[in-house]
């Protein structure tokens, strides 16, 4: 492990961040908050616009709990800018957007078009798309309307496609934003579960990243605040029943196995211990001893890496009042 290293390795471990001491560039464009990953052939640093606690951690996997604001489900979101001259795919946080690096999906409808044949069949979803103004938009019939129409419909469809492969495990809120009466359309060419119903009108192209995030983060804040008060009150409805769980040892090992829907773990607080393969008995420690890492930042990590939610809170603010509370997924019927 790490704590281990003879020194000359640990020296060539440490050489990218020691480089940073004469990186004048790197420290003149610093944010809120700064982290570093160190491992053998990875390094990466992070100015992130939200301040840590100092601290450093050495364990067989990279600490980021003090990121989970930043990571988990529970403040994640994406704003999908569409016009017929662009698309745009954001993901925000409370803290702001990055673009996304949009593969195989068309950045206009110009380019949509240009391979396309009109006698290819439409591909229709079978969700109800709600009441839309699409009817007021375009009025009567005709070559030129209809083939707009699905011209504009191809064009959702491809895009749709595209983001599948990027979107098809996360549980993340996705909201359009676009003029308002290309919504409907939109939703009939969907098929991501988690698209919001309401979005950011308007022309997208007239809007900054800054402005679209701002717009986006004032419709999800209430929706995030609301999803934490429903798992915490579902976890005192459950408390007692097999489903829930307060003990930490108990849900790194649910997490690990994929087998925890909801997840608080309390932040600035650590639980040191050792957990090695699966199955194997995990061990708890009052105070970090060599090898051990924060049994919280496992639970947490594998809990979103299997598709669950993570609510970082602060000390005290836990349903069960410990330092973590898990939900385990609802039991698949039987057949």
């Amino acid at each position: 492990m790490a704590a281990h290293l003879r020194g000359a390795d640990a020296r060539s471990l440490l050489a990218p961040a020691r480089r940073l001491f004469e990186d004048g560039s790197f420290w003149k464009n610093q944010s809120d908050g700064l982290a570093c990953f160190l491992a053998h052939d990875v390094a990466r640093f992070y100015r992130l616009p939200l301040a840590f606690p100092e601290m450093a951690a050495v364990a067989p996997h990279f600490h980021l709990k003090p990121l989970l604001p930043l990571l988990a489900g529970n403040g994640r979101f994406y704003v999908l800018a569409i016009s017929q001259n662009y698309v745009r795919l954001l993901q925000g946080t409370a803290f702001g957007v990055d673009r996304v690096d949009l593969k195989g999906v068309p950045t206009n409808l110009s380019q949509a078009m240009q391979f396309h044949d009109r006698d290819e069949p439409l591909n229709f979803h079978t969700r109800p798309t709600g009441p839309g103004r699409w009817a007021r938009i375009f009025n009567g019939q005709g070559v030129g309307i209809d083939d707009f129409k699905d011209d504009l419909l191809r064009y959702f469809q491809q895009i749709d496609r595209g983001l599948h492969d990027l979107l098809r495990t996360e549980r993340v809120p996705l909201m359009l934003a676009s003029v308002e009466y290309l919504w409907p359309l939109y939703r009939e060419a969907n098929s991501y579960p988690h698209l919001l119903e309401r979005g950011i009108a308007g022309s997208p192209d007239r809007l900054s990243d800054k402005e679209l995030h701002e717009q986006g983060w004032a419709i999800v804040q209430p929706q995030f605040q609301q999803a934490q008060r429903d798992a915490a009150a579902l976890y005192r409805q459950l408390a007692g029943t097999g489903r829930t769980t307060n003990d930490i040892s108990e849900a790194v090992n649910a997490a690990r196995q994929g087998r925890l829907e909801f997840l608080f773990v309390s932040l600035g607080e650590e639980q040191w211990g050792t957990c090695g393969a699966l199955g194997e008995r995990i061990t708890v420690h009052e105070k970090s001893e060599p090898g051990d890492e924060d049994l919280l930042n496992v639970a947490a990590m594998h809990t979103i890496l299997r598709g669950g939610v993570v609510f970082a809170v602060p000390p005290g603010d836990l349903p069960g009042g410990t330092l973590v509370a898990g939900i385990y997924w609802l039991p698949l019927a039987k057949r």
